[in-house]
């Protein structure tokens, strides 16, 4: 028994004597009937036969393929669809009927039974025929051009796009015009039923990246001859040429893209001049397709244009299949012998006949190489790579069909291609194409540069591609150096000039997004790229340069040994240190002296003590803070100074107690002596010492890292931790500093040459006006000058009680020594005697 073959048909073409568009269609046939796989009413022209090549390629190599179809052999039908909807729904119907017969839905035999459709090669044609071919459930291959009404799959849901998503499209388009930073476009389409909204959804693709259509036209699907514009070519050209945007994208048919060139050297060839404008053609272009008539001396206006076409993967076994072709031996093609006199000037006659009118004859040995890419390209282009990929896409639905029938059957599959049903055929992916709801899925587009050369030949040069379903980083690629621009520099396309970096774009009321005005940025924030669309603060760590357009690191601030402050304050504390120490010295080697003894000695070594470590406690303030430093700086301040100022306060306390005991009849004289001294010294900075320890308990100092109260250093301090604490151990002291004074101004008019009262009370006067003064201006400070704020308020004070109380004493004792004898009146030192025996 022969093998089961049957005949899957296919291809449906608009052919006119300007332009050619195809539709697939499937239909069954017997062997008999393969005979009839190239079925054409008229001849193509040159533009869309490769399209028709791809198709029988793909039919050519599924037949061949064992494992896809085996036992089963596919075919293809072509036929010619005009500029007239109504041929479209003709055809269709024609589809639907018995072959040479036309009742829709009535079938007289069992021979040809349609399974799926390729076309229409616009949106108009698409729509009539999935209009119709939707009610039979029938699939549909073909071409929208971006038609909403056609992406409504509840409405269609058995068509499908051939060529890529729009949208991908538009994406690729606005990766482009942002790599080369032009954001002041023309757009030019056809005009259709879906012109305006594909001119919609494409002004709001741009403006999401802040791309302007300065124009945006529609051109009729009209052909100039004898070099005479129609008036809508002429108002196109007008707006193209009147407005400044450098580059304008075309999308549309090839014909319009005829139009636009024949409008553009027109107008060139009357003023002697180029426009100089670069031109994007989308995928709708086939360059191939403008017409094998079409004078290419026109087509050097395209110098210089980029164009989008669908990245094809190389297909083995085509090139070979194209140079076998021979106009005498056609193998039932019956549009090649006349192709084949369209594009090499001869004619195709029978082995031994002339020529009658004398024109070349073909001899089939013609090299297609020698065809320029415009009559004929050597690989598959975009479109035809579409084709191939939908011829296969049927092929393994009918396989997986083929399969599921068998396993029903056990293994048996007899007569399945008479159950086959149009329904049933679902696109599937395989592997070099797969289909999404909305349409078949591609690997991105090439970007091509049109090359026009002096002998009018052209190069259609890859420089690039574009894939907007891969990750950003990764989406695309261009060589700018690789291209040619029309006016040899690449043009500037913006309504303004480029905001520098440190600088943000800002734009007037009233004017388009792109027609900015540029500002420089704010304090804080910077703009590291042209046309920054806003200014962006710098990390807390770093601050802004002068330009605004780079974050510096901050330095680190704190009070360094380094700092001339720092060096200042560290000689000044070792300086008054060492004076303390001479101070102490002087009192000790004096300690036998009536005015030493008359200062109650005990008090005055614990009083110049704490003063000394007073001054040294300074160094806790200088340096790097630290953990332990900022720990421990404040509380040994307020303890030390609790220390000294409760010393001043014992002196000051037993110089009213003595002075007061001389009186007869007091009763005070029984709390002089040392148990009052030392409970005042010890009570007082025990009080502190336990605020201290609250404090550190509770919320302790801590160091910090400030990034705000300097513009270029971050401040390392040390923070209180809990204010109110800070300012209880402070007040503290200061209530302690205002008890000495007090007792000691109500104290500073006793008698006697040896009565300190009056020293004290200056000394605290001094001490109490130091830190008074220290609490504003340690809170209007920051960063180091708050620290050495605090250090000069401790060395202040400090100093003041050692100048006050010591330095006259140290004057009589070095320089007045014969005021500090025995010999010394008895009157006068009446009172230092008492206060001895008092010690």
């Amino acid at each position: 028994m022969e093998p089961e073959t049957w005949v899957v048909s296919s291809v449906v073409a608009r052919c006119s004597d300007v332009r050619c568009f195809w539709f697939l269609h499937f239909s069954l046939l017997t062997v008999a009937d393969r005979r009839s796989s190239w079925i054409a009413v008229s001849l193509p022209v040159p533009k869309n036969y490769q399209h028709i090549l791809a198709l029988a390629f793909a039919i050519q190599e599924i037949n061949k393929d064992p494992q896809l179809l085996p036992n089963i052999t596919l075919g293809f039908r072509i036929y010619e669809e005009n500029q007239y909807a109504s041929m479209a729904q003709d055809v269709s119907l024609s589809l639907l009927s018995s072959r040479g017969k036309f009742f829709p839905n009535f079938k007289c035999d069992i021979q040809d039974n349609l399974l799926s459709i390729l076309g229409g090669l616009n949106s108009r044609i698409s729509y009539q025929m999935a209009t119709l071919l939707g009610n039979f459930k029938i699939s549909q291959l073909g071409y929208r051009f971006s038609d909403p009404v056609l992406r409504d799959k509840t409405q269609f849901p058995t068509f499908y796009q051939i060529d890529p998503q729009y949208h991908l499209q538009n994406a690729a388009i606005v990766r482009l015009l942002l790599y080369f930073q032009w954001n002041w476009i023309g757009v030019v389409v056809q005009r259709s039923e879906s012109s305006d909204h594909f001119i919609q959804i494409f002004n709001t693709t741009l403006a999401q990246y802040d791309i302007c259509v300065q124009f945006a036209k529609q051109i009729l699907n009209q052909i100039s001859l004898f070099n005479e514009l129609h008036n809508d070519q002429v108002d196109v050209l007008w707006t193209i040429l009147n407005n400044d945007a450098q580059v304008v994208i075309i999308s549309g048919d090839s014909n319009t893209l005829q139009n636009l060139i024949a409008a553009l050297y027109i107008y060139e060839e009357e003023n002697q001049t180029t426009t100089g404008k670069v031109w994007i053609l989308t995928t709708q272009w086939e360059f191939s397709a403008i017409g094998y008539h079409y004078d290419w001396v026109k087509l050097k206006t395209l110098h210089g244009a980029l164009s989008f076409t669908v990245h094809t993967n190389p297909v083995p076994g085509f090139k070979d299949y194209l140079w076998a072709l021979n106009p005498h031996e056609p193998h039932g093609d019956v549009f090649l012998p006349g192709w084949w006199e369209v594009v090499f000037d001869c004619q195709v006659l029978k082995a031994g006949v002339g020529s009658p009118d004398g024109q070349r004859v073909c001899t089939g040995e013609e090299n297609l190489d020698t065809l320029p890419a415009s009559l004929f390209d050597g690989k598959m282009t975009g479109f035809s790579y579409s084709i191939y990929n939908a011829a296969y896409s049927v092929a393994h639905a009918l396989h997986q069909l083929e399969s599921q029938w068998a396993l029903k059957r056990g293994g048996k599959k007899p007569h399945f291609y008479l159950s086959v049903k149009p329904w049933q055929v679902t696109l599937i992916s395989f592997p070099s194409v797969s289909f999404s709801e909305t349409g078949m899925k591609y690997a991105g587009f090439d970007i091509l540069n049109w090359i026009v050369f002096a002998n009018m030949t052209i190069l259609r040069q890859k420089v690039g591609w574009v894939d907007m379903e891969v990750p950003s980083a990764e989406s695309y690629s261009i060589n700018p150096n690789a291209i040619v621009w029309a006016n040899q520099t690449k043009p500037f396309s913006r309504c303004v000039e480029h905001c520098l970096p440190g600088q943000v774009r800002k734009v007037a009321e009233g004017r388009p997004i792109c027609c900015y005005e540029c500002i420089s940025c704010p304090e804080g924030t910077i703009s590291n790229q042209t046309d920054a669309p806003r200014c962006d603060p710098c990390p807390e760590d770093q601050y802004p340069n002068k330009e605004k357009d780079q974050c510096i690191a901050k330095k680190t601030h704190f009070l360094a040994y380094q700092d001339t402050l720092g060096y200042t304050l560290v000689c000044l504390t070792l300086s008054l240190s060492m004076i303390t120490m001479a101070v102490l010295a002087i009192f000790l080697k004096h300690r036998d002296t009536p005015i030493v003894k008359a200062n109650n000695r005990d008090l005055t070594y614990i009083l110049l003590v704490s003063l000394l470590l007073c001054f040294l406690c300074s160094f806790l303030f200088i340096g790097q803070p630290g953990k332990i430093t900022c720990l421990f700086q404040q509380s040994a301040f307020a303890i030390l100074f609790s220390l000294a100022v409760s010393s001043v306060l014992a002196k000051t306390v037993m110089v009213v107690l003595a002075f007061m005991a001389t009186k007869p009849g007091n009763k005070t004289r029984k709390l002089l002596g040392k148990p009052l001294t030392n409970s005042i010294v010890i009570a007082c900075p025990l009080v502190q010492a336990l605020l201290c320890a609250i404090w550190l308990v509770t919320s302790p100092p801590f160091s910090n890292l400030d990034f705000h109260s300097l513009v270029e250093e971050v401040i390392l301090e040390c923070k209180e931790g809990s204010t109110s604490m800070f300012y209880t151990v402070l007040g503290y002291l200061g209530f302690l500093a205002l008890i000495s004074f007090t007792v000691a101004f109500l104290a500073r008019k006793l008698p006697d040459s040896f009565n300190e009262a009056k020293f004290i009370t200056f000394s605290m006067l001094v001490f109490c006006s130091v830190w008074i003064t220290f609490v504003p201006t340690y809170l209007s400070t920051k960063g180091k000058s708050m620290v050495a704020v605090e250090i000069f308020s401790i060395l202040a004070s400090a100093a003041g009680l050692l100048a006050c109380i010591f330095f006259p004493k140290c004057y009589i004792i070095l320089l007045r020594p014969q005021l500090n004898s025995h010999t010394f009146p008895l009157t006068q030192l009446r009172r230092s005697i008492s206060l001895t025996r008092i010690k």
